[in-house]
C-alpha cells in the first residue's frame, strides 16, 4: 500500500525535514525518517539550532571539550552547528549520490546578524562551506536586498545555496535573477554547473497568519471569507513565476551547459491556525520539481492522513490572482504584508541566535567551573 509521503514523492515533491539535532543523528531517528517517510533532505535555521542545543544533554561532551580548548562562544556555536550538519550530510550521502546531488541536501544558515551585510554574508558562506566540507551541503542566505549579491557571488564560487525568507513574488523574481547571474559567473569561472544546486525557500503559513490578522480586524463577512487563502495563493503564483523564468532563452543556455533549475521550496508549512487542516500547506501545493520542508509534526500528519491527489497547482493561477486582488480591494496591502513578514522573520532568527549565544556562553562557563573544581 502506497503511503501519502510516497505518493507525494511520486508526484515530484521532495520531502525535506525542517529540523536537525544531535539526538536525531545519534538515535537513528533521521535514518528512520528516511526509510519510512520518504525524507530526502534537511533544512536548519537559527531557531532550530537554538532549540536543539539548549535542550537535553546531547551537546554536553562537546561543550566541555570546547571549554577546555578555550573556545569563545562564537567559535563554539560554529563548531557545534557545522559538526551536526556535516554528520547529517554523511547520512544523506547515498541519496545525494543516487539523485546526482538534487536531493540528499542539508542546509546551514549564515549568521542571521549578517543578513544586511553583503560582504559579511559572502565571507560567512565560504567559511561555512569549507568547515562542513561536504558536497551535499546547502548554504542558506536570506533573500534581503543585501543578500541578492551575496547569493550571486556564492553561487559564482561554485557553492550550492538555499535562498531563504522569501515572501513576495517580486523578491522571488529577483532571487531567480541572482541565481541565473551566479551561474553565468560560475560558468565564466570554469565551474561545472551540474554540481551547483539551489532552492528558493518561499514561506507559506506566515503569510496567512499576518493577513488573517488583518482580515479579522476588518471583520466583514467578505473579509472572513478570504481567511486562510492567501498563503496557498501566493505560493501557487510563485510556482507560476518558476515556470516562466525557467522557460526563457537565458535559462536554456545555462541548461545546455549542464545547469539544473533552482527549485521552489515551500517553507513555513506547519499550520498555525488549528481551524485549518494540518496538511493544508502540503496537499494544496503539489507539483513537479519542488521541495516541501516540513516540521516533524506536519510530516507525521501527512504520513498519517494526507490526501495526495496529484498536481494541485496546475490550473490555479487565475483563482490565485483573484484572491490577491480581493485582498487589495478590501484594503490589505500586499507590499506592506511581505515587508512586515521579512522584518519579523529576520528579527526572529537574530533573536534566536542571540539567545543561543547567551545560553551557550553560560554552558561554557559552567563547564570551565566544573573542570576547575574537579
Amino acid at each position: 500500500m502506497t503511503t501519502p509521503t510516497q505518493a507525494l514523492s511520486d508526484a515530484g515533491v521532495s520531502i525535506w525535514l525542517d529540523d536537525l539535532s544531535r539526538d536525531r543523528l545519534t538515535s537513528g531517528n533521521l535514518v528512520e525518517l528516511i526509510e519510512t517517510k520518504n525524507v530526502v533532505g534537511v533544512t536548519t535555521n537559527p531557531s532550530i539550532f537554538q532549540a536543539a542545543i539548549t535542550k537535553g544533554s546531547a551537546y554536553n561532551e562537546q561543550i566541555a571539550a570546547l571549554a577546555a580548548e578555550g573556545a569563545d562562544v562564537e567559535e563554539a556555536v560554529f563548531a557545534i552547528t557545522t559538526q551536526d550538519v556535516a554528520n547529517a550530510c554523511d547520512v544523506f550521502a547515498p541519496i545525494a549520490a543516487a539523485t546526482n546531488g538534487v536531493d540528499g541536501r542539508v542546509s546551514i544558515e549564515v549568521d542571521p546578524r549578517k543578513a544586511w551585510d553583503t560582504a559579511g554574508t559572502i565571507a560567512e558562506a565560504a567559511r561555512l562551506y569549507a568547515a562542513v566540507d561536504k558536497s551535499n551541503v546547502h548554504i542558506k542566505i536570506p533573500a534581503t536586498i543585501e543578500g541578492l549579491e551575496a547569493i550571486t557571488e556564492t553561487l559564482a564560487a561554485g557553492i550550492s545555496v538555499n535562498v531563504t525568507l522569501i515572501f513576495s513574488l517580486e523578491r522571488y523574481r529577483a532571487v531567480i535573477n541572482a541565481f541565473l547571474l551566479g551561474l553565468e559567473k560560475a560558468k565564466a569561472n570554469g565551474h561545472d554547473l551540474s554540481t551547483i544546486h539551489s532552492v528558493a525557500s518561499f514561506f507559506v503559513s506566515r503569510v496567512d497568519t499576518e493577513i488573517d490578522k488583518r482580515l479579522d480586524a476588518i471583520g466583514t463577512e467578505e473579509a472572513k471569507a478570504l481567511k486562510g487563502k492567501a498563503g496557498v495563493a501566493n505560493a501557487r503564483l510563485a510556482y507560476q513565476v518558476f515556470e516562466e523564468q525557467f522557460s526563457t532563452e537565458r535559462w536554456a543556455l545555462l541548461a545546455e551547459a549542464g545547469a539544473l533549475p533552482q527549485r521552489p521550496l515551500w517553507a513555513s508549512t506547519g499550520v498555525k491556525d488549528p481551524a485549518y487542516p494540518d496538511t493544508l500547506y502540503v496537499t494544496e501545493l503539489v507539483a513537479p520539481q519542488e521541495v516541501n520542508t516540513m516540521p516533524e509534526k506536519t510530516l507525521d500528519a501527512v504520513f498519517d492522513h494526507g490526501v495526495i491527489t496529484g498536481n494541485t497547482i496546475d490550473g490555479t493561477y487565475e483563482e490565485s490572482n483573484a484572491v490577491l486582488d480581493a485582498l487589495d480591494a478590501i484594503g490589505i496591502s500586499y507590499n506592506d504584508v511581505v515587508a512586515v513578514l521579512e522584518t519579523e522573520g529576520l528579527d526572529k532568527f537574530v533573536s534566536s541566535w542571540k539567545e543561543l549565544l547567551a545560553d551557550l556562553q553560560a554552558a561554557l562557563d559552567n563547564a570551565r567551573t566544573a573542570a576547575e573544581g574537579a
